[in-house]
């Protein structure tokens, strides 16, 4: 589709219709390309994968876990005193940007719901890949800060990274009960410092004891990664989970760099179909994360 037709198109084709549309091409894609192959070349993940689009539309997270998640049931809250909204996680509460209105926290939570389902490709710990008491965590890219607030009580000292000054606003609501435990550092986490990014070998300077890092920063992981060589280079114990989903190399990318500074890395189960992405390609299905440890 040529330039001047693709415009027309987005003009003349309402965006949810067009998304309908992306989603069924993309779904008979896969499903051309993976029935193409003999049985036996598929590996579990894939075949599972293989089977829940022969009935169901494309999703993000392509299995029915995800389908148990109703934003219409989550109850939203309201603090007078901080003019904020907020939703109960795991007993605590998490703050949202000033000006989201009820029905809009309602879907993003139902989606960070989704995200760290068990079953979820995108959930970054496991029963044996969790930080514990004596760790010191690094949220890369917090957002809301939904993960940092589920180990907050589980962890030594959280250091979290997010510059959008919304979502700043926010977690300092939300972390308001653990200042002494707790960084909010506005900065991107990049492959430079200057006023607006800090690389993390930098950080790591006055803040040496980080032994977990969890990075998300919509498909700007390597920039994190080309900014802390030298604490990859350190040998120290450090456990990281990365996001892989956001670009088509990432996994194979991420995983050679840090087994070559000595890290044991594993994928998390499943895939996701990352259809936001305009140069998702075969073979369509990407690994949620990536988690290595280097004892």
């Amino acid at each position: 589709m040529n330039r001047i037709l693709f415009t027309i198109y987005r003009i003349a084709v309402p965006k949810p219709l067009r998304t309908i549309l992306l989603k069924r091409k993309i779904r008979r894609k896969i499903l051309d390309q993976f029935e193409a192959l003999p049985e036996i070349s598929l590996n579990d993940d894939q075949r599972e994968v293989v089977n829940y689009l022969r009935e169901n539309q494309v999703s993000i997270f392509p299995y029915p876990f995800q389908k148990k998640y109703r934003p219409e049931e989550i109850r939203v809250f309201s603090d007078p005193d901080l003019g904020m909204k907020y939703v109960i996680h795991e007993g605590k509460q998490l703050y949202f940007r000033r000006r989201w209105n009820e029905k809009r926290i309602r879907i993003s939570y139902s989606e960070l719901l989704k995200e760290q389902d068990p079953e979820s490709p995108h959930r970054y710990i496991t029963s044996d890949f969790s930080p514990g008491p004596g760790d010191v965590v690094a949220d890369i890219g917090a957002a809301e800060g939904n993960f940092s607030l589920s180990v907050i009580d589980k962890v030594k000292r959280i250091c979290i990274f997010e510059y959008d000054r919304g979502w700043v606003e926010a977690l300092n609501a939300t972390f308001a009960g653990w200042k002494g435990k707790v960084e909010i550092i506005p900065k991107y986490v990049a492959g430079y410092d200057d006023e607006r990014h800090i690389r993390l070998d930098t950080f790591f300077m006055t803040h040496n004891d980080i032994t977990f890092l969890k990075i998300d920063v919509d498909g700007y992981e390597k920039r994190v990664l080309e900014g802390c060589r030298s604490l990859l280079e350190s040998k120290i114990p450090l456990r990281i989970a990365i996001c892989t989903y956001h670009k088509n190399d990432d996994e194979a990318e991420f995983t050679r760099l840090l087994q070559d500074h000595g890290f044991s890395v594993s994928a998390s189960r499943g895939y996701m179909i990352n259809y936001y992405d305009k140069k998702l390609k075969a073979p369509w299905l990407r690994r949620g994360l990536i988690r290595a440890v280097r004892n």
